[in-house]
């Protein structure tokens, strides 16, 4: 499993010739969402993470008054409602996103790699070698887990992450550039040429080719989210205004 780190292709080509094991999958699913609700315990756990999501939180609040033109009563209803639920929010959060992505990704990221790879590039292998390769390759999310909470404790910030986005002073998570920027993330490009060298371990095809596959397949769902975050943001400003 470790092998996936140092010499990932060798694992993969292991995974392509070797009978079906769900431990290959499952096991790091498992220390990815044990990794990520201690990190998410020990991040919201700091006191000057604690501040920074007050602030936010208060920022986000009395710009939404200014757009809305709330009266003050209802703003500081607002903010009671947020101090009420926004800590249980938080909670609801970090205990079911690592479940998703633990549990989710490996099927989804299968599925696409299986369809390139039995459709695009004619191979043949099952769909649950695709999700075996994932879900070994999500030792890299564990990873990232790691560095990030380190990042985050250390700078007191609760943005902070290996991307080009830890450049940025005042991280605003609202402001479109900012974001973009996060995406740009040293681990999550490592994660991508791990699953194109599965794509390509298990399909036979080149890796440039499993690769412009898979950072395709990444960059369209990530536009198409970005899209949609940018179309409710400008269907909100419309209310507000």
């Amino acid at each position: 499993m470790l092998n996936v780190f140092a010499t990932p292709g060798d694992a993969f080509q292991e995974v392509k010739s070797a009978g079906a094991s769900t431990a290959n999958w499952l096991v790091p699913a498992l220390i990815l969402i044990v990794v990520s609700w201690v990190a998410a315990w020990l991040i919201f756990s700091q006191d000057s993470i604690k501040h920074q999501l007050s602030e936010a939180t208060d920022q986000a609040i009395q710009k939404q008054a200014e757009q809305r033109h709330m009266s003050v009563q209802d703003a500081d209803r607002l903010r009671e409602a947020a101090a009420k639920w926004g800590p249980m929010g938080r909670v609801v959060v970090a205990s079911g996103l690592p479940l998703l992505v633990g549990f989710g990704s490996p099927f989804v990221w299968g599925l696409f790699l299986w369809l390139v790879g039995t459709k695009a590039f004619k191979a043949d292998f099952a769909y649950m070698k695709a999700v075996e390769v994932v879900g070994l390759g999500n030792m890299i999310s564990v990873l990232d887990a790691i560095v990030k909470t380190l990042l985050i404790v250390g700078l007191g910030n609760l943005y902070a992450a290996p991307s080009v986005a830890l450049l940025v002073q005042e991280f605003d998570p609202q402001n479109t550039v900012h974001s973009l920027l996060a995406l740009a993330n040293v681990m999550t490009f490592w994660l991508l040429a791990v699953r194109a060298l599965g794509l390509a371990r298990l399909s036979g095809a080149s890796f440039t080719k499993a690769a412009l596959w898979v950072l395709g397949i990444w960059a369209a769902y990530t536009g198409f989210f970005v899209g949609l975050r940018l179309l409710a943001q400008a269907a909100f400003k419309r209310m507000g205004g």
